[in-house]
């Protein structure tokens, strides 16, 4: 993002809006369309700045803000970060996956597995890629398939062991999701090896678990999240498939 000097008048609405707080107002001489008097006005940190388009959306006057062409490896920022961004690999707007929160429909995991989603950055604080990296590569050491159709799969130079595209590395985004899924009964490893990366990371994650619930309702993974130690919100998602044809056992799901 960036600001048209002229138009600024200082007014700060735009401040507020920045989730990475990429915003501050500075006094500039010569600002402004008379160009006599130094005036405050509105400047991006363009480094930490993740191309949200957040600040586009907020009430200024003036219409001074604007989004500048976007060329790779910066437009990662973009597609990461803007909530109405389309990602190109999953053709929907979001840094994860749909199919992971309609499993009752979609039946990609089966009983037994545990759909994962890390994401980093939350809550809206914003993380470099090579953070992400960090993560990507020491979940890649358990031998996990990342999701092939998540935006943060792309991004790497190998899946096999997690490593990100060079160029990417110094890239901010408002958050990224490394996507996945294990046998239930490793989650335990999986748990132990987040709180040692997370040690090597400026940045802060949360944890998705996703699974099918058993016959009688209870959550299979619940167990081994709370014998970690692990807070388990409490607004988590139950998806029943309203008006939609469920996968059923005899499917071998």
């Amino acid at each position: 993002m960036k600001v048209n000097e002229e138009k600024c008048v200082g007014c700060g609405s735009c401040v507020p809006f920045c989730p990475v707080g990429a915003i501050c107002l500075e006094e500039r001489e010569g600002a402004g369309s008379k160009g006599k008097k130094p005036k405050k006005i509105a400047v991006i940190d363009f480094d930490e700045c993740a191309e949200c388009c957040v600040c586009l959306r907020s009430p200024c006057p003036q219409d001074a803000l604007y989004l500048q062409e976007l060329a790779y490896p910066r437009s990662i920022r973009h597609v990461m970060s803007d909530a109405l961004a389309i990602a190109p690999v999953s053709l929907i707007p979001g840094r994860g996956t749909e199919e992971m929160k309609t499993n009752e429909v979609t039946g990609r995991f089966p009983r037994g597995i545990a759909g994962v989603a890390i994401e980093i950055g939350r809550p809206v604080t914003g993380a470099r890629l090579r953070d992400v990296e960090k993560i990507a590569t020491a979940v890649a050491s358990m031998d996990v398939e990342f999701e092939p159709i998540n935006p943060t799969t792309t991004m790497m130079a190998d899946v096999k062991t997690g490593k990100f595209k060079d160029e990417l590395l110094g890239e901010k985004v408002l958050s990224a999701i490394v996507e996945f899924s294990i046998k239930q009964e490793r989650l335990p490893e999986l748990f132990g090896l987040l709180r040692r990366v997370e040690k090597e990371i400026d940045a802060v994650f949360s944890l998705d678990i996703a699974c099918r619930l058993e016959p009688d309702g209870s959550n299979p993974t619940e167990a081994y999240i709370r014998d970690a130690g692990l807070w388990v919100a409490p607004n988590g998602k139950t998806n029943v498939g309203l008006g939609r044809p469920l996968i059923t056992e005899a499917q071998g799901i």
